[in-house]
């Protein structure tokens, strides 16, 4: 089996290839991407997936697969990316409050023996319900979600932030896991 590189530093990026069971390790991307307040375009989106799989390329072996992602949270076609501060993340979360909104992850695998990249996207909808203000408040005090695309992680919002998810959850989280195996067997040609 070729040795697979996991191109993040994220926990939930992690956990969620790890319960696909594929073995593999971990390179921090080089990339720093800057999309906040961005128009939103898959091209943008896949282009920094792109950007931090090849980041890794000089650290990898010559003959390993890298996965590379990257999730945005898109509000009337705007990307909200990370936060600034509790002031940002209060204006987008009251932003998102009684609207659906979409999560994009777009994947990035690279072959580092052929060269091969491949790139796809996954997009899901979420709808909050009309949150309080209060609520808004609270949620960034405890969480603070200040690493977060939109202010929020869906796996950690209390309940009855939710009214609606449409499409694959684990996209939401931040690696589309069907995706990103049915990738792997097409760079593999397994």
């Amino acid at each position: 089996m070729r040795k697979i590189i996991l191109a993040s530093t994220s926990p939930r990026r992690k956990d969620i290839l790890r319960n696909t069971g594929i073995n593999f390790e971990i390179i921090k991307p080089e990339y720093n991407e800057k999309t906040q307040e961005s128009e939103f375009s898959y091209q943008l989106i896949e282009s920094i997936a792109q950007k931090k799989g090849t980041s890794v390329l000089y650290k990898a072996d010559k003959d390993a697969i890298i996965i590379s992602a990257d999730t945005v949270v898109v509000s009337n076609n705007r990307i909200l990316g990370k936060p600034g501060g509790y002031d940002n993340a209060k204006e987008m979360l009251t932003e998102l409050s009684g609207k659906p909104h979409q999560v994009v992850t777009s994947v990035c695998i690279i072959d580092t023996k052929s060269g091969e990249q491949i790139i796809k996207s996954e997009t899901s909808e979420v709808t909050f319900n009309n949150l309080k203000e209060e609520e808004i408040e609270q949620y960034i005090k405890e969480k603070e979600p200040y690493d977060k695309a939109g202010s929020y992680g869906i796996q950690e919002v209390p309940e009855g932030f939710i009214k609606e998810i449409k499409g694959d959850y684990e996209n939401i989280v931040g690696l589309p896991s069907k995706l990103v195996t049915e990738m792997l067997k097409e760079i593999t040609k397994e």
